[in-house]
């Protein structure tokens, strides 16, 4: 089973058609996307995404506030979305679905906001929260977190004490990431600022211990007209996740 999360940036725009051709490159049964919006760019991306075979579709976006950076989840199988009230708040950037695979799973996606905004250690509690009273077989988060560990994570300083904090309480509850499990403490950007250009690694993905037993392969990808701080399809790399069975 292939996985794949992209921030397409900004609902996509001019740039669907590209996307979708390399979204069929990767040949994912799963697709998790960030800055999905419900404009028609967007949507003309979910048809594409339909005709591909992931016709069962969720989304966070709202029509009545189209331009709005939401979340779209779509699937080779059925899926449910699931809410809970120990969910994060935040509008639009928590999406979780139960998928009935052959092996099914759930899957949380994730639009973490930024340090910024002032919501940020909210959506943390929210996330963990709901992860401490988890009892619903294997998992997977994934997404856009905006987030890192010091040192590691960063080309440049970033990433503070909340940051790890947050990452290693999540590690400590039993959701690992996936790139560290199998890369160990290599090095690897999958967004870049436009300012000075330095990477950092804020799309990631987080197995619970039922899951990762089946983590077979994890990389991150640019896309078709692929290099980092060119002119790439997002501005985000994709993050490919590949489990057994």
């Amino acid at each position: 089973m292939r996985i794949v999360f992209w921030n397409i940036r900004a609902g996509g725009g001019a740039r669907v058609d590209g996307l979708a051709r390399q979204l069929g490159r990767w040949a994912p049964d799963v697709v998790a996307l960030c800055e999905f919006r419900a404009t028609p760019p967007s949507c003309e991306l979910a048809r594409a995404l339909a005709a591909f075979g992931l016709a069962h579709q969720c989304t966070t976006a709202d029509r009545a506030d189209p331009s709005a950076n939401r979340l779209l989840l779509a699937a080779r199988w059925p899926l449910r979305r699931l809410r809970s009230r120990a969910e994060p708040a935040e509008p639009g950037r928590w999406l979780l679905a139960a998928i009935d695979a052959p092996r099914p799973l759930m899957l949380g996606a994730v639009h973490v906001p930024n340090r910024v905004t002032g919501r940020k250690d909210a959506f943390y509690a929210g996330v963990l929260g709901l992860l401490r009273r988890w009892r619903r077989g294997p998992a997977l988060l994934l997404g856009d977190t905006n987030s890192g560990l010091p040192g590691i994570d960063e080309e440049a300083p970033a990433f503070g004490p909340r940051e790890a904090a947050w990452l290693e309480t999540l590690g400590r509850l039993g959701w690992l990431d996936a790139f560290r499990l199998l890369r160990g403490p290599a090095r690897a950007y999958t967004w870049y600022s436009p300012n000075k250009g330095n990477g950092f690694r804020i799309d990631q993905a987080f197995l619970n211990q039922e899951l990762v037993s089946r983590l077979r392969d994890v990389r991150y990808a640019w896309g078709s007209r692929a290099r980092p701080r060119a002119a790439t399809l997002s501005d985000h790399a994709a993050l490919l996740l590949d489990l057994r069975g």
